[in-house]
């Protein structure tokens, strides 16, 4: 069954084409469990992208005189790196830190947020425009769009930036996390 899989120049494409998008697409989620500090799930991983990626290079390396094998490869790996983004994106591992400046200072954005259930820490700032709320959300990545919705809701103008901390001590979160 294989050997006449293989035979055929455009299903060993196929089959070239699939193992890379696989290969990458498990590289990535490696990757991703990696900088998770997920260990374990990084290590099965690896195992499984080695043994994919030999497979997939053995069969290119002995067919090189087909450059479509190649082109299949390449459109394979570039195919693959789209996949891994997009169930790293439906995966949402770990928090991310928003902080939000609002066009005015409007004191009952915090509270509406808190009963919401985000942790909020706010305070007054200044720009150059005059005072302003400053706020810091500690969230998880599955609610980042919904908190990004919530906040345009409550304030359309506000400027809003995020990044992902690295670890955090102490605090609302760390009492929720731990339940």
């Amino acid at each position: 069954m294989l050997s006449t899989l293989l035979a055929n120049a455009w299903s060993f494409m196929a089959i070239v084409f699939v193992i890379n998008i696989l290969y990458v697409t498990l590289l990535t989620l490696r990757l991703i469990f990696t900088l998770k500090g997920q260990k374990y799930f990084a290590g099965l991983f690896g195992i499984i992208e080695t043994l994919v990626y030999v497979i997939g290079l053995g069969l290119v390396l002995e067919n090189l005189d087909n450059y479509l094998n190649l082109v299949a490869y390449s459109v394979g790996f570039g195919t693959g790196v789209l996949v891994g983004m997009k169930i790293e994106e439906k995966l949402a591992l770990g928090y991310i830190t928003v902080n939000v400046i609002t066009k005015e200072y409007e004191p009952d954005i915090p509270n509406t947020l808190r009963d919401k259930g985000y942790g909020v820490t706010n305070w007054v700032a200044y720009g150059r425009e005059g005072e302003r709320m400053m706020m810091e959300i500690l969230t998880s990545r599955k609610s980042e769009a919904r908190l990004y919705r919530t906040v345009k809701e409550l304030d359309a103008k506000a400027f809003i930036i995020s990044h992902e901390p690295k670890a955090f001590f102490g605090g609302f979160w760390v009492k929720g996390i731990r339940r």
